[in-house]
């Protein structure tokens, strides 16, 4: 069966990643104004430990979902260029997407403090208390971030032509359908 539409599924998780990633980027830069050693911080920085565990189990669920799941075909009279933009883009986005949490996570293994999850649950770190290893990671993390706003921006860019200049629909394909407007899909 030839689909149009992205699942409902995928749509789900597209989205509700989208905001949660932004929501988890916009922390990250506000833990920057937090003094260092400060029981806050504390508090803040395994917060977002925390979310960016949950953040990540999504982001492998959204992998998991999509190589399990045909996306509908680009359309045929998409130029060449732009499938293979649009494959090495999306293939950038989920990269960085794995790399941000993973990164995180390696670098709190690294360093004495460990996560607390959600404030409540502490899960020792399994790594040495390696100033070295825990800057590395933290390094591969920050980086990342910047990577991941660059694609995003990137796909935001793309999303903007193709609905603002080439008005060809492949933007819908991927927006929540409304109950009663068109066909489901899972």
């Amino acid at each position: 069966m030839t689909r149009d539409r992205y699942t409902t599924t995928a749509i789900a998780l597209h989205w509700l990643i989208a905001v949660l990633l932004l929501g988890q980027f916009a922390f990250g830069l506000a833990l920057d104004d937090l003094p260092r050693g400060t029981p806050a911080r504390g508090l803040y920085v395994n917060l977002h430990k925390s979310s960016g565990i949950l953040i990540g189990l999504l982001i492998v669920l959204r992998i998991a979902w999509r190589l399990t799941h045909v996306p509908p075909a680009l359309p045929a009279a998409l130029p060449p260029w732009q499938r293979r933009a649009a494959g090495v883009g999306h293939a950038a986005l989920y990269a960085c997407m794995l790399a941000l949490p993973l990164s995180g996570y390696l670098a709190s293994n690294f360093s004495k403090h460990g996560i607390r999850f959600f404030n409540v649950v502490r899960m020792p770190p399994w790594g040495p208390d390696d100033s070295v290893l825990y800057a590395f990671f933290n390094g591969a993390h920050h980086v990342a971030a910047l990577l991941l706003a660059l694609f995003v921006g990137l796909h935001v860019l793309a999303v903007a032509r193709h609905v603002l200049i080439d008005r060809d629909g492949l933007f819908w394909r991927m927006w929540p359908q409304r109950a009663g407007r068109g066909g489901r899909s899972r």
